[in-house]
């Protein structure tokens, strides 16, 4: 274990400290119709890609590109949430490019910066198109107390997939020779489809209980996150207690 992860898992539980004293301040927040809705489906998403992507490609990549993915998709499903059209392509291609820019940070930690931009570049043109086509975020979207995937949520996670995939190779041979160049882009391709499935599957299930979830549970989840929050921040002063070496 080294000091950047020592202090990325400080960060992560200095924010868990912030979420849960805001979950505990529900009601002066506006309860339902205030910003904690919003916020509980930023903070739900940032999470639950971070977390699939990091396992997939390096705690870094998961941090970057879970928050921005979190944010974005929060954002339109929200807006969903309300009744209201998608936003207009214009926000669209911003929110492809917060996604684009969050990839191309992750990936300049491993293969070097011009990989990372060339990257991030075509990514958010593809994402681009694919807005254009009418595959977004809030595709067919419901609110459920099970998670579900429809038929165009499952093709659209295919083609993703198989997008990625093909970005990597060019990527690859453009800018960077990637050591093991298939296995690599298939790497990223596959967990990237597959973060977009499963997430897409629970989107429906997160969106239920972002607006339904009663007041006390809210403040037993905020109670539980401060205390998770304070067992990460704490990790250092164990290390260090117990003599432990940090690379």
């Amino acid at each position: 274990m080294n000091h950047h992860t020592i202090a990325a898992v400080s960060i992560i539980g200095t924010c868990f400290d912030v979420l849960g004293s805001l979950y505990l301040a529900y009601d002066l927040l506006g309860g339902q119709h205030g910003p904690l809705r919003l916020l509980t489906r930023a903070v739900t998403y940032s999470i639950l890609f971070g977390i699939g992507y990091g396992i997939g490609l390096g705690l870094f990549f998961g941090l970057a590109s879970g928050i921005a993915t979190g944010i974005t998709v929060s954002i339109e499903l929200n807006r969903a949430a309300r009744g209201l059209d998608h936003y207009s392509l214009p926000w669209e291609a911003l929110f492809s490019a917060m996604r684009g820019g969050a990839f191309a940070a992750g990936l300049y930690r491993i293969l070097g910066l011009e990989f990372g931009i060339v990257f991030g570049i075509l990514i958010t043109v593809g994402q681009v198109f694919a807005y254009s086509r009418g595959m977004r975020p809030s595709l067919d979207y419901g609110a459920s107390r099970r998670p579900r995937i429809t038929r165009r949520q499952f093709w659209g996670a295919v083609s993703r997939t198989i997008g990625y995939v093909i970005t990597a190779l060019v990527c690859s041979f453009l800018v960077h020779r990637v050591d093991h160049v298939w296995s690599f882009a298939i790497r990223v391709g596959l967990v990237t489809g597959l973060v977009t499935g499963v997430g897409g599957a629970f989107f429906p299930f997160i969106e239920y209980y972002a607006d339904n979830l009663p007041e006390r549970r809210l403040g037993v989840v905020g109670v539980g996150l401060m205390l998770c929050g304070f067992a990460l921040q704490s990790l250092q002063y164990w290390l260090a207690l117990f003599d432990v070496h940090l690379t």
